[in-house]
């Protein structure tokens, strides 16, 4: 973006503010046109490759190989100016203990950015995304965990984190609505206690409400988008599940108070 921007100097205002919204909507839909080619050929290759590995195997191979198209999507998004990225944080969770990661969620791109950082990320997602015929086939070869039922969840997220995996849980059960964050689930609390795991609190930040809550996955923002992921403490399990999701919920709300992003949050539409 900063190259585009430098190629402007010279013209009236006018001009620049008619070119930039122009490059604005080009690499909107052009990077929205390219996840959706990059998520349906991996799920083809995919489907074809890894279903003769065994399970364990399976399940390696799509995560890893789903990072890497992540990333290689995430690389995009900076190389066109479309956001300022900073996503290393998640890095430093590669070769630790198992963890429940809980961040807040404020856009629908918060799993695809943190699933490119780590390849052995297992992600808890809604029935309707697992289910869906685009995303749902990768999910399940990926071994995603459904959350719902939630006994079933909470079965196959402590068998995750006892084999040493990382469970990815957002919270709030949906994206944020109500800022700084909406009320939480008792899910993470639950399963950290069950598997005898911590919950790694985890902060996203952002200065724009691109995908948000009732954001139409075809408006335009104003680019570039700063989006930031840094961790927060990490919390061992309560004694009573309240008491827990109390501690989070604690946690994120005074981290995202101190945060000068998401203010725009319930208000977005």
């Amino acid at each position: 973006m900063r190259s585009a921007c430098a190629a402007l100097r010279g013209y009236s205002p006018a001009v620049t503010t008619v070119l930039k919204r122009a490059y604005e909507y080009l690499a909107t839909y052009g990077l929205l046109a390219i996840l959706a080619v990059m998520i349906l050929a991996w799920t083809i290759l995919a489907l074809i490759l890894l279903p003769p590995l065994p399970a364990r195997r399976r399940r390696a191979a799509a995560r890893y190989s789903m990072m890497a198209a992540f990333r290689l999507f995430s690389g995009m998004l900076t190389a066109a100016g479309a956001y300022e990225l900073e996503l290393e944080a998640i890095d430093t969770l590669r070769g630790g203990p198992p963890v429940i990661l809980a961040p807040n969620h404020p856009t629908s791109a918060d799993a695809i950015l943190l699933l490119s950082r780590h390849p052995d990320l297992a992600c808890i997602l809604k029935p309707e995304l697992m289910g869906n015929p685009f995303l749902g086939a990768g999910a399940r070869l990926a071994g995603f965990i459904r959350s719902d039922p939630p006994r079933r969840m909470i079965r196959e997220a402590v068998a995750e984190l006892r084999r040493g995996g990382l469970v990815l849980l957002f919270p709030e059960g949906t994206r944020t609505t109500c800022a700084p964050l909406n009320p939480l689930t008792g899910s993470a609390e639950v399963i950290a206690r069950h598997a005898g795991v911590p919950i790694q609190v985890a902060v996203i930040e952002t200065d724009s409400p691109y995908l948000s809550k009732g954001w139409p996955i075809f408006k335009v923002p104003r680019l570039p988008i700063r989006y930031r992921v840094r961790l927060g403490r990490r919390l061992e399990p309560a004694g009573h599940p309240d008491g827990g999701t109390e501690a989070l919920e604690r946690e994120l709300a005074r981290e995202l108070s101190a945060a000068p992003q998401n203010r725009w949050l319930g208000r977005a539409a």
